[in-house]
């Protein structure tokens, strides 16, 4: 059965550090660029950085730059989301997604060629 399952989200402090990750099962992740996705209430799905398969290029959307980083572990079969000076606005539910094709997949904003979608993490940003 082909899976993502994410974990590491929970409730942390403004200037926290929290790290997601995502682990495939069912298929070998190493053959797909995968996103973070996140998605707040009343707010459209946003992408929030993705690594390539390929020849490791990345992409962070703007308001994460410098403060997350994505890697992977293809031995591993997962792909991680180190997330540090946490705000309260990076507060949302948080999934990882593949795509055979990272350009597609930041072309698009992740709107394009997804394959498989885990079921998300909840990190709260709170005092």
């Amino acid at each position: 059965q082909v899976q993502l399952v994410e974990s590491g989200g929970g409730l942390v402090q403004p200037g926290g550090s929290l790290r997601l990750s995502c682990v495939a099962s069912g298929f070998n992740l190493g053959y797909y660029a995968i996103g973070w996705f996140r998605q707040a209430p009343g707010k459209e799905r946003e992408l929030v950085s993705c690594i390539s398969s390929e020849d490791g290029s990345i992409y962070y959307t703007d308001s994460v730059k410098g403060r997350f980083a994505i890697s992977r572990d293809n031995v591993k079969n997962t792909v991680y989301l180190q997330m540090n000076s946490l705000k309260p606005e990076d507060t949302a539910v948080y999934y990882c997604a593949s795509n055979s094709d990272y350009h597609i997949m930041v072309a698009s904003l992740g709107r394009d060629g997804m394959t498989y979608y885990g079921k998300g993490t909840l990190v709260t940003v709170s005092s």
